[in-house]
């Protein structure tokens, strides 16, 4: 029999986002390697719940279990019962519902995205049900919800608690490993793969008669992480010919105000902002940008960043993160320190008057994706967590990949 895995993550396709992108793609990673795979997806921010009470819209408690290529995706909603509900009340709901899913499936271990209210909940259960669990921290989860009161001890207990926990740099586990040095030898590091892309198929995207001169962009859901201030302000200083700055995607909600504020003081080139894409429409852009850019202050292993890559863009990105760890400047890229306009627009000046050092960093990225960051190589990385987690001998492991 199959062993089963339950992953719990806040998004999964046809939800847009780079964390439903990597576990829809270590999922059938797993399912290569024989694990029966279900994805229990739920929210840990309600916002839609409260506006549904405000409206006096109330709901009970559901889950919607659907099929997808293989994996059995459990999308869970709280109940809304009262406009006066907290979060503990909605969390409650959530965990009650991942507890009936593994009274029915009898999962052999749990696997959650994100190490804080996602991470909290799965290790919880994996530990009052005598589970293994492995966490994966993506990014965000140590980098800005640390610094939340509320948040910090079950960061810290879920931490201590996991089986295994997995990182997207060496950064972030090098934090985690400072918080709690107890977990130095259940831990691991390692990239976000990218499969081969064929960019010569996709429909030429709608904003691209608009593009003018050198064209700038960047990829993403636009943040306070992302550093797009310093983008804005190296733009500002940049000479000669006419450049464009290409922003694919759109500025979360809560900071649209501000963004809009900045992009409105740049008067140094033409900004276009595309709005919410698609992945294809996102994808079918990089071909028209001559310069990537990704000056975030802190970014996980962003799946943008290597999609640039695998197109053959030259990169400039900072030194944080998996970003600065897979960029080797002036090798397969350029890289900057975070916060740092002047230095960004040294390096993108640099980039606009040499169209070769262009290309040829470009290639460069693209054969570094293509050499280091394979499908295979993070289908082993994987299988090695997953059999240290369940403590599954080597021998075994091989004969479950070929079940």
């Amino acid at each position: 029999m199959k062993p089963k895995v339950c992953m719990t993550a806040l998004e999964f396709p046809p939800d847009i986002g780079g964390v439903g992108e990597s576990v829809q793609r270590i999922a059938h990673m797993l399912m290569d390697l024989g694990y029966d795979v279900h994805v229990a997806v739920f929210r840990a921010v309600f916002r839609d719940q409260r506006a549904m009470a405000a409206a006096g819209e109330f709901q009970r408690q559901s889950c919607h279990t659907t099929m997808q290529e293989g994996v059995t995706v459990h999308r869970l909603k709280p109940a809304v019962r009262s406009i006066q509900a907290k979060e503990q009340d909605y969390f409650c709901d959530l965990y009650g519902q991942l507890q009936s899913l593994h009274r029915q499936y009898q999962f052999d271990v749990l696997h959650a995205f994100f190490i804080n209210e996602m991470g909290f909940l799965t290790t919880l259960l994996g530990q009052e049900e005598v589970i293994p669990i492995i966490n994966s921290v993506r990014g965000a989860d140590l980098h800005k919800h640390l610094f939340s009161p509320q948040q910090f001890g079950q960061i810290v207990w879920t931490l201590e608690n996991s089986t295994w926990t997995t990182f997207v740099s060496q950064g972030l586990m090098h934090r985690a490993r400072t918080l709690v040095p107890g977990i130095t030898d259940k831990s691991s590091a390692f990239w976000n793969a990218i499969a081969p892309l064929d960019f010569s198929n996709l429909p030429q995207p709608p904003l691209v008669h608009r593009l003018q001169g050198t064209v700038i962009g960047s990829v993403g859901s636009f943040r306070d992480k992302k550093g797009l201030e310093y983008l804005l302000d190296a733009c500002q200083s940049l000479q000669g010919q006419p450049l464009t700055l290409l922003l694919v995607g759109d500025f979360v909600e809560k900071e649209r105000e501000y963004w809009m504020q900045e992009i409105e003081s740049c008067l140094a080139c033409q900004v276009l902002v595309t709005g919410k894409v698609s992945h294809d429409e996102a994808l079918a852009y990089l071909p028209h940008i001559d310069i990537f850019a990704i000056p975030s202050l802190h970014d996980g292993c962003p799946n943008a960043m290597l999609e640039a890559m695998l197109a053959a863009r030259p990169v400039v990105g900072t030194s944080v993160d998996a970003i600065g760890e897979i960029l080797e400047d002036g090798v397969n890229g350029r890289v900057v320190n975070p916060a740092d306009a002047e230095g960004l627009a040294s390096a993108l000046q640099q980039l606009i008057d040499q169209p070769l050092l262009r290309e040829q960093l470009g290639r460069a990225a693209q054969e570094t994706v293509l050499q280091r960051l394979t499908p295979a190589i993070e289908q082993q990385n994987w299988q090695q967590v997953y059999q240290q987690a369940l403590n599954i001998p080597a021998d075994i492991e091989r004969i479950l990949s070929v079940v």
